[in-house]
């Protein structure tokens, strides 16, 4: 039995800050979260890498962003 994530069937989302300009775009997929996890990739490598983090860093990386409180 495998312990990874079945990406292929998964359901991106881009990110509502990514602009259709080509520029830098990220994509994030809701469909493991009942397993813990949110994959995130680049939206312009659809077959790249990506990358699965716990679901509690993700909403942390996310809550600090909208706090401002990663800087620039």
């Amino acid at each position: 039995m495998s312990t990874e994530p079945n990406l292929v069937t998964t359901e991106w989302i881009k990110s509502s800050y990514s602009g259709s300009n080509g520029g830098q775009c990220l994509e994030v997929s809701r469909d493991l979260l009942a397993h813990g996890v949110v994959p995130v990739r680049d939206s312009k490598r659809h077959h790249g890498p990506q990358l699965t983090l716990p679901a509690p860093a993700w909403a942390a990386f996310v809550s600090a962003l909208r706090d401002g409180g990663l800087g620039a």
